[in-house]
Order: C-alpha cells, then sequence, then structure tokens
C-alpha cells in the first residue's frame, strides 16, 4: 500500500468522485463511484440500489461491465471513492468488497493499482490476494 497519489492517479480519483455524485442510493445513503484505465479509454460507474437488495450493482463492476461493453478487454487500475463514506470508517469502509474484487481479477493483472480514496492506493493482489480461477 501507497499513500501519495502520483498526477495520472489523482486524476483518476477525480473521476470516481464525480460519478459517485450520480449515484442512485436512496437506501443506504452511501454513494459510490469507480473509475478505471482499460485497453480502450477511461470508463466510470456508480452504485445504484434497488429495492430488492439483491438487485444492487456496486460502482466498480458497473464501470468494469461498461468497459467490456465497449470492447475493452484488459483493465490498467481502478479509483474508489466513497464519498459518503464517515471519517471514522476507516479503510475497512471504503474498500472494495469481495464480488468487486474478483470481478476486477477477472479483467486486471495481479499488480493493478486499486486507488482507494482515503486509504491510498493497492495492488489487487494484496485486497485478493487468492483470487478464484478456472
Amino acid at each position: 500500500m501507497r499513500e501519495n497519489l502520483l498526477p495520472h492517479e489523482d486524476e483518476l480519483l477525480r473521476a470516481a468522485r464525480d460519478a459517485a455524485s450520480r449515484a442512485y442510493a436512496p437506501y443506504s445513503r452511501f454513494r459510490v463511484g469507480a473509475a478505471i484505465e482499460t485497453d480502450a479509454g477511461r470508463f466510470s460507474g456508480c452504485n445504484v440500489e434497488n429495492a430488492s437488495y439483491g438487485l444492487c450493482m456496486c460502482a466498480e463492476r458497473t464501470a468494469v461491465f461498461q468497459a467490456v461493453a465497449a470492447g475493452a478487454t484488459h483493465v490498467l487500475r481502478c479509483a474508489v471513492s466513497c464519498i459518503d463514506a464517515s471519517d471514522d470508517a476507516g479503510i475497512q469502509g471504503r474498500m472494495p468488497c469481495g464480488a468487486c474484487r474478483q470481478v476486477l481479477a477477472e479483467f486486471c493483472g495481479a499488480d493493478a493499482e486499486v486507488i482507494v480514496d482515503g486509504a491510498g492506493v493497492w495492488q489487487l493482489n494484496e485486497l485478493l490476494p487468492i483470487s478464484f480461477h478456472l
């Protein structure tokens, strides 16, 4: 984990914050945004909730699925921002969930950067040391 952001990482994090501002989160009131850099360009996504909780979608997966639909095959880095996380949430309250980590593992290298707002820059293999593969 590294705390200082490089200029391109800061720019990607700003895009994630912007995406979070468009989240649909009337139930949790916890807006999350993600921005990813891929071999086909930059894509962003936000969390979208539903009254049927199982139908909700996380910001990271929204961004990845949008990228794949546009023809991307490889994610280079991901930035995540939980703009409603409280100061006392700690890093645990800002990290991607396990499902998002596994989806990122499908499209990223193990050393891909995951920039987490308020928690630093991580490599995916630090967040998901043993991912599932077929």
